[in-house]
């Protein structure tokens, strides 16, 4: 065996155990996020919010008196308190998060969230161990594709509390989620370094699939956010109704955003991804029109990219379609992100096409 052979095997060998590092850590910070869940209480900016609105909404305006200069007062009416909601349904606060009103809740939300970039640095180390070893794009089979996804998408939720946005109610669904994907990366998909066809000696490797991973990811959080503003949704319509949620609904459902911030951010997240995907189908035409000479031949996995395509697009379609808005845009939604797992698992694992690369 030459140097460089020897040198690309143990980069390979540093990858796995840079991933099964990753794995631990992300299991510490799973446990931190339960911890957080568990200790956290709902703000008493939340309940304050809330008990404010109440009373704007029965006609009972707020007051205060206010010393003014020569020992006379005025009675000074407070703003009223615009909270995010369901668009002409009720008037919610959004919960804290994951963050709960308790120093320890929090606490752990930080333990939690600094786990999680601690993970991610080290996923991301196995991830270029892994490109350095093949000395190509790290996404060449399944295997590849799985462990550069969840790398991805641990960044894309990074970046969002980077900008102070409120997103760490994603933390727990994110670390299993990618505790499932890395444990079906490194049980099942996993393929050795070496294997690739010949088709995919491209640079066209590095801009079509790179984009595929980035859209996966987003629409991975935007899904995440679309599924638990339905469980949110449920539960607000509960509350108008004048009925008692289950006291372990009230206590994880009540730190979420509102239900109409939910729907928001699952609508943008999925909207600013949607021209990526539309270039990567894009992008797949012209390098297929390279390696095979045809930039169109209705492959299964060119087939179920357009039919995600369609589907994300009736979505958007439907979210500026005033009637379906809400419950019915979100099933549009899930249903849409759905045939893009399909088009990854299913379609490589169970479909035949030129698309099936190393037997995954």
């Amino acid at each position: 065996m030459n140097l460089a052979a020897a040198t690309n095997e143990n980069l390979a060998h540093t990858s796995n155990v840079l991933i099964y590092s990753s794995m631990a850590v992300y299991t510490l910070a799973f446990f931190a996020h339960i911890a957080e869940w568990v200790f956290g209480s709902r703000s008493k900016v939340g309940r304050t919010a809330a008990a404010l609105t109440g009373q704007a909404s029965a006609g009972s305006p707020v007051k205060v008196q206010a010393a003014q200069k020569g020992g006379s007062t005025a009675v000074l009416e407070r703003p009223t308190i615009v909270t995010r909601s369901a668009a002409g349904t009720r008037d919610v606060p959004d919960g804290p998060g994951a963050a709960g009103g308790t120093f320890k809740g929090d606490l752990w939300g930080r333990i939690a969230v600094a786990l999680t970039v601690v993970s991610f640095a080290v996923q991301a180390g196995g991830v270029v161990a892994r490109a350095m070893s093949v000395q190509r794009a790290p996404w060449g089979n399944m295997y590849e594709f799985s462990i550069t996804f969840s790398t991805v998408a641990v960044g894309a939720y990074l970046i969002l509390l980077a900008l102070r946005k409120n997103v760490r109610w994603i933390g727990l669904l994110l670390v299993t989620t990618v505790l499932l994907d890395l444990g079906i990366a490194t049980t099942t998909l996993y393929t050795d370094s070496d294997q690739l066809v010949p088709a995919l000696h491209s640079y066209w490797l590095w801009i079509h699939v790179s984009t595929a991973i980035i859209c996966g990811a987003v629409f991975y959080l935007g899904a995440v956010g679309t599924l638990l503003y339905l469980f949110r949704d449920s539960y607000e319509n509960k509350l108008a109704g004048g009925g008692t949620p289950g006291k372990f609904a009230s206590s994880v459902l009540d730190r979420l955003p509102a239900a109409k911030t939910l729907d928001t951010f699952s609508y943008r997240i999925n909207a600013a991804v949607f021209p990526l995907w539309t270039f990567t189908i894009i992008a797949g035409a012209i390098w297929a029109g390279d390696a095979w000479g045809r930039y169109w031949g209705w492959d299964p996995k060119e087939v179920w990219s357009f039919i995600t395509w369609v589907a994300y697009a009736c979505y958007l379609h439907a979210r500026a379609t005033a009637g379906w808005k809400g419950r019915k845009a979100a099933y549009l939604a899930l249903i849409a992100f759905g045939c893009w797992l399909f088009n990854y698992y299913g379609v490589n694992i169970f479909v035949t096409g030129k698309h099936s690369y190393a037997g995954v």
